[in-house]
């Protein structure tokens, strides 16, 4: 019996998850958009397929193999109404839980609206036909490639989550030719875990990083269950000032994992341990390993690295002391001892800084009162005071959820209401500030809040050396930064409008004068005022000590992809010139 194989890459995908995912049963209804994948399915030994001409049969029929057996029920159909015709039978299977998987084949989606014969539009589906349903790209690169296989895993997994239920994946097709005998593709299958699973196994030996996000508040519990892990494990814990975690084996290590010149290469871990929400620690992106496991109560597939193989549905203590518990004997911290002498290394090369949001972080992150909370702006504050240690009785923040520029101040001011007794300080830019300005003159404000200003009249974000818009030079500052708005970096803007409504004003220019009333700012005694001391610093000079804290460090390779990179980024820049020059 011959076989057969589209070259449709997301059909290949769906064919390769479905087989990873141990699913063969399949149910398919006569079609040509669904051709791709049914073709290619027909003579393979890894599947059951049963035919059946009606689609409101074919669904019921799933329902019933899918209750027999206790295993998941694929079913297959064309474009037009054809999908129309599963509801009633997907309905039953939403109710009674069944694992019944829609794949609803059809042309391309773009062509959706446009009369074309056999197209209609599957975007939204009833609430009680499907637990899931997802769209699958038709796969173009690497990206599209990407959204496809962990689609398909999201609609194989939610058969089996929270008991179960039916799932859909809309599938267009190309109408590709030929058929080949050789088309397949290996996928990455992606597993879920609860507390009532066998968990996989983790070897003590392998080099483990526990990498945190934003996190709420770290109770003592789960504090001591992450300790406990790293003794029994070679485990060292990366995060940011929004993780949150002040426990042993924690390094700040957003300085060292941003060193461009250096490939880091020996510092990656075997396998990432991923916890907590959204992290504006960019750097630290870079250092996962080969292999991410996700641990959080939701479940959800949450795929940051691109290297996703496990989800652990449970809480974090749960999952952590589950695997200390298992683990017979103590750990060695070489892992962490390695990452820690390469972060000294890098701290020590630290020269005298530019006039810029850098050099205030390296002046005051460790001279934050003990006991307050500081909140930083998005982005360029965030990632400044993430080089440099904060005292551990400080908690920080930032709004890395929404990663919006409009809210700093008014978080900030809605935290400082919950304690009157406690500091509040804020590191803020100027366009995030001015954004939300109004949240200053709100009747409510304490007499803890303290705000630390970073006036450089613009986006700084678009004119730092390593962000794309920067190429435009100060040509970008009109449009893409956004200079000269609110006063074009006035000196008596903001002193007039804070001390207006009762806040004392401190103002420095130069380095002279931050050193002359910063330690006003910082005085650890509970003032009559609330306080905004507003910086004003140079564009060119953040870029500049931006760029000096990212080349501390060189290695070899590291050096050589950056030239490579340097290489191709000015032909990238001849090329539209010569495109430019040609139209002209």
């Amino acid at each position: 019996m011959k076989f057969y194989s589209t070259t449709e890459k997301n059909a290949l995908i769906v064919i390769s998850l479905l087989k990873a995912h141990g699913i063969r049963f399949v149910i398919a209804s006569p079609g040509t958009t669904n051709s791709a994948f049914v073709g290619s399915i027909q003579n393979d030994p890894s599947f059951k397929v049963f035919s059946a001409v009606d689609e409101r049969s074919a669904a019921y029929m799933a329902c019933g193999l899918a209750a027999e057996t206790g295993e998941p029920v694929v079913i297959s159909c064309t474009g037009a109404t054809a999908s129309r015709n599963y509801v009633p039978g997907m309905t039953e299977a939403f109710y009674r839980k069944l694992p019944v998987l829609a794949i609803t084949s059809m042309q391309p989606i773009a062509r959706v609206g446009h009369h074309v014969a056999q197209v209609v539009d599957r975007s939204r589906i009833q609430a009680d036909v499907a637990r899931l349903s997802v769209r699958l790209p038709i796969v173009k690169d690497e990206e599209d490639q990407w959204e496809c296989e962990i689609n398909v895993n999201k609609a194989i997994l939610e058969l089996s989550r929270h008991g179960g239920g039916p799932a859909h994946i809309e599938l267009p097709t190309t109408y590709a030719l030929p058929f080949t005998e050789k088309e397949s593709l290996q996928c990455r299958v992606i597993n879920r875990f609860t507390l009532t699973s066998a968990l996989p196994g983790l070897d003590a030996n392998k080099r483990v990083a526990v990498m945190i996000g934003a996190h709420k508040n770290w109770t003592a519990e789960e504090t001591k269950a992450l300790e406990e892990f790293c003794e029994h494990y070679n485990a060292v814990v990366f995060g940011d000032h929004t993780s949150g975690y002040k426990g042993k084996g924690r390094l700040q290590f957003s300085l060292a994992a941003a060193q461009e010149l250096h490939s880091k290469a020996e510092l990656k871990p075997d396998i990432t341990l991923h916890i907590g929400e959204i992290t504006g620690d960019y750097p630290l992106l870079g250092m996962a390993g080969k292999e991410v496991w996700r641990i959080s109560p939701d479940g959800e597939i949450r795929d940051t690295f691109r290297r996703l193989r496990y989800v652990f549905e449970m809480p974090e203590s749960s999952f952590f002391q589950h695997y200390a518990d298992k683990s017979n004997q103590a750990g060695t911290d070489s892992y962490y001892r390695q990452c820690e002498s390469f972060l000294n290394t890098v701290r020590q090369k630290i020269p005298e800084l530019p006039f810029s949001n850098v050099w205030l972080a390296s002046k005051m992150a460790a001279r934050i009162p003990s006991g307050s909370a500081i909140h930083f702006g998005i982005l360029n504050s965030l990632r400044t005071w993430n080089f440099f240690q904060l005292p551990d009785t400080v908690s920080s923040f930032s709004n890395v959820g929404g990663f919006g520029i409009d809210g700093g101040v008014s978080t900030l001011l809605g935290a400082s209401l919950a304690d009157a007794k406690k500091l509040y300080f804020g590191v803020i830019g100027d366009l995030a500030f001015f954004y939300d300005l109004n949240a200053i003159g709100n009747r409510h404000t304490p007499n803890n809040l303290r705000i630390l200003l970073v006036n450089n009249g613009k986006g700084i974000e678009f004119r730092l050396y390593n962000h794309h818009a920067s190429h435009f030079g100060e040509d970008g500052d009109e449009f893409v930064a956004a200079a000269g708005h609110y006063g074009n970096k006035s000196k008596s803007l903001v002193r007039d409008f804070a001390e207006n409504l009762g806040f004392e004003y401190l103002t420095a220019s130069n380095k002279e004068e931050f050193e002359a009333c910063y330690q006003r700012f910082l005085d650890p005694v509970l003032t009559g005022r609330p306080m905004l001391f507003e910086v004003f610093t140079d564009s060119d000079e953040e870029s500049r000590a931006l760029q000096v804290m990212h080349q501390l460090e060189v290695s070899a390779d590291g050096k050589a992809r950056q030239l490579a990179r340097k290489v191709l980024g000015r032909k990238r820049i001849a090329t539209v010139k010569k495109i430019l020059k040609g139209k002209s």
